[in-house]
């Protein structure tokens, strides 16, 4: 009988906690995750984590920002069309204020604690070092949008890049003067303090003469120095054909000033991917009148790929795209086409994907990954024409055809 009572008595409080529960739970109360679903429907895909760390503050602000529109508009249309293998891509955006340190940091977080699959990143070449040897020791495949600098991609086997190297750049600049214009007689002003104008000039001065150009004036200067007008008189007294200039937008805006007071005008001069700037054509695009550079993009490229892309980022963004932004979004979508190729999902299948990479349609010409994990592709020829940045050729064409 005591057993018994007991028995009764553990079932009736069992229905008062129950009633209790009952009463206690409001029919809003949150459900837990999951509750209430088909069980039959299928789960949600699992999205592909991909990082990219750039420059979203600091001194190259702006220069993250548009490689991050490009990117963000990449994103936008594979996920439209189902993502990558049926799975979405997210995209995991980290700034490293334009500081090196910041880059170290902001990577291994991108790889240790976001375990992303593949990383896209930097625009200068100096971070894009540092993240590079980063990517390269956790074997997460790095694309660099618009790293140009040659020893990126010597770190290992782990990173790639879309843009061209400044050895390139130089050496096809000299194809252009030399053959294209036709120009022999060839005068060099170029910062002796920096890496990337002393790099351009230095591999543009031994391609020009292998190719027959004759250097007839050379003159070199320091970044901080503003009056170029000794070097001008000078660089005008040795009657050159024409002037490379391999220096920032920064630079070349006096220079372009003084050099028209001392009678030489804008088409006399060509440089390189360092002048592209709107900064450029606003304060000196009268005195630039005629001049050429080497780059990586134009607006008005005549390319089907980069007139698709000029169209859907000026829907976006409402203005034309730089070649930064063009750049970002190449990285973007050549990641994406590795991933679909991967004969797997992990990191070390999707490298060697982007490593067999050939003919890919980019917005910035067709893209072919060589042996050094550089990109095999057109150097864009603009000329400066009524204050606007204008196509005029394609050096090393490689260009999918209108």
């Amino acid at each position: 009988m005591l057993g018994r009572r007991r028995w009764v008595k553990a079932i009736v409080a069992l229905g008062v906690s129950a009633l209790g529960l009952f009463a206690c739970t409001p029919k809003d109360a949150p459900q837990k995750e999951g509750a209430g679903k088909d069980p039959s429907a299928p789960a949600a895909a699992e999205p592909w984590k991909v990082g990219a760390y750039l420059s979203l503050s600091g001194a190259e602000t702006q220069f993250g920002i548009e490689t991050k529109e490009g990117i963000e508009l990449a994103v936008d249309e594979v996920n439209k069309k189902g993502g990558v293998k049926g799975r979405p891509v997210k995209v995991f955006y980290e700034d490293n204020k334009s500081n090196p340190q910041e880059t170290n940091n902001k990577v291994l977080q991108l790889v240790t604690r976001d375990k992303v699959v593949a990383l896209l990143g930097e625009v200068a070449s100096s971070r894009s070092t540092i993240g590079g040897i980063v990517a390269n020791k956790h074997k997460i495949p790095m694309i660099t949008s618009s790293a140009t600098a040659p020893e990126v991609t010597q770190i290992g086997p782990f990173v790639f890049r879309v843009c061209f190297t400044d050895d390139t750049q130089g050496q096809m600049g000299a194809e252009f003067v030399v053959k294209t214009m036709g120009k022999k007689r060839i005068g060099i002003l170029y910062a002796s303090d920096d890496v990337y104008s002393s790099g351009l000039a230095t591999q543009f001065r031994d391609a020009a003469k292998k190719l027959g150009g004759e250097i007839v004036v050379e003159k070199s200067f320091i970044k901080t120095e503003t009056n170029f007008t000794t070097y001008i008189n000078e660089i005008r007294d040795a009657k050159p054909e024409l002037v490379y200039a391999p220096i920032y937008y920064n630079a070349m805006v006096p220079i372009a000033r003084q050099a028209k007071a001392a009678g030489m005008p804008g088409s006399m001069f060509v440089g390189g991917d360092g002048w592209d700037a709107e900064t450029l054509l606003q304060d000196a695009g009268e005195e630039m009148e005629g001049a050429y550079f080497t780059n990586h993009y134009a607006p008005d490229v005549p390319w089907p790929n980069a007139q698709a892309f000029l169209k859907a980022y000026k829907e976006r963004f409402k203005r034309d795209p730089s070649s930064l932004s063009s750049l970002g979004y190449d990285s973007a979508q050549l990641l994406f086409d590795a991933m679909g190729r991967a004969k797997g999902d992990t990191p070390e299948s999707i490298r060697d994907a982007i490593a067999e990479t050939k003919n890919f349609a980019g917005a910035t010409g067709t893209i072919t990954i060589d042996p050094n994990r550089n990109a095999d592709k057109s150097i864009v020829i603009v000329q400066i024409k009524n204050k606007k940045f204008t196509y005029f050729a394609a050096v090393n064409d490689k260009a999918q055809k209108p």
